[in-house]
C-alpha cells in the first residue's frame, strides 16, 4: 500500500473511499437509515404512508415489521392492502381495524440490509383515530295550557 493511498484511508475511511491508481472508486458499505418512521394516526379506511429511507451499498432491502412480525407487502400477497414503495416506505391503500382482518394498528419499524449488515429504524406507531359518539337522555318536563 503507497503512502498516498493509506492516508486517504485514514482520512476518508468512514466514507470508505480509496485510490486504486488514478480512479476513484467508491467500496461497499452497510446500510443506515436516513429518514426515519414517524408515528401517525389515521381513520380507519383512510390511506397512509410511514416513511423510511436508507443508503448502502450495495442498495439496501427494505423489510417493515409490526410488532415484531414480517409485514405481507403487495410484493408477497398481489391482493394485499400494503404496497412497499421504491423508496423503502410502507404504502397503506387504507388502514385496516377489525375483526375480519389483523389491524394495521401497532408499532413499526422498517430494516435495511445487504451483504455488510442491516439497520433498524427508531419505532414509529400507527394508531386508528376513533371517533365515539356519546348520547344521554335526559328527562324534560314539558306543561300545556288549555283554552276552556
Amino acid at each position: 500500500m503507497n503512502p498516498l493511498m493509506f492516508t486517504l484511508l485514514l482520512l476518508f475511511g468512514f466514507l470508505c473511499i480509496r485510490i486504486d491508481g488514478s480512479r476513484l472508486r467508491q467500496e461497499d458499505f452497510p446500510p443506515r437509515i436516513v429518514e426515519h418512521p414517524s408515528d401517525v394516526i389515521v381513520s380507519k379506511g383512510e390511506p397512509t404512508t410511514l416513511n423510511c429511507k436508507a443508503e448502502g451499498r450495495p442498495t439496501p432491502t427494505i423489510e417493515w415489521y409490526k410488532d415484531g412480525e414480517r409485514v405481507e407487502t403487495d410484493k408477497d400477497d398481489p391482493r394485499s392492502h400494503r404496497m412497499l414503495l421504491p423508496s423503502g416506505s410502507l404504502f397503506f391503500l387504507r388502514i385496516v381495524h377489525g375483526r375480519r382482518s389483523k389491524p394495521d394498528e401497532g408499532s413499526y419499524v422498517c430494516v435495511a440490509r445487504n451483504y455488510l449488515g442491516e439497520a433498524v429504524s427508531r419505532n414509529a406507531s400507527l394508531e386508528v383515530a376513533c371517533i365515539y359518539f356519546s348520547w344521554h337522555l335526559s328527562e324534560a318536563s314539558c306543561e300545556t295550557e288549555t283554552d276552556p
